[in-house]
């Protein structure tokens, strides 16, 4: 069980794994998989289950909903925060991930400018 919201974890095919992203497409799985590939992680990605509610029953009917993922590590010690913050990853240049970076919002890791300074990251 999670201590808080930020550090969760799952079973995913059968593996205990912390849970990275949850409903994700397809391009942010490709994206967040090479990334924590490149840093050593084991990665483990399944469709998401979606939740339907009343009002979702008509729309989802009209209009085919995209697949959604969740992706997790099998390291259950991995949290984001920590990662990107505790600057442990690294791009496949050797840059540092930025927050900026991690959300996308950044094409390349500007480690030298402050993410409080940065606007990208403030979505």
């Amino acid at each position: 069980m999670a201590i808080n919201k930020n550090h969760e974890f799952e079973d995913l095919n059968g593996v205990k794994c912390a849970i990275v992203e949850r409903n994700i497409s397809a391009e942010r799985v490709i994206f967040l998989k090479n990334l924590l590939v490149h840093n050593g992680y084991t990665v483990i990605v399944v469709e998401s289950v979606p939740v339907k509610t009343n009002s979702d029953e008509t729309s989802m009917s009209a209009v085919e909903q995209p697949a959604l993922y969740t992706l997790g590590v099998t390291d259950v010690t991995f949290n984001v925060t920590n990662a990107i913050f505790g600057r442990l990853l690294k791009t496949e240049d050797g840059t540092i991930v930025t927050l900026a970076y991690w959300q996308q919002s950044d094409l390349i890791a500007h480690d030298d400018i402050p993410y409080f300074a940065n606007n990208n990251c403030m979505n």
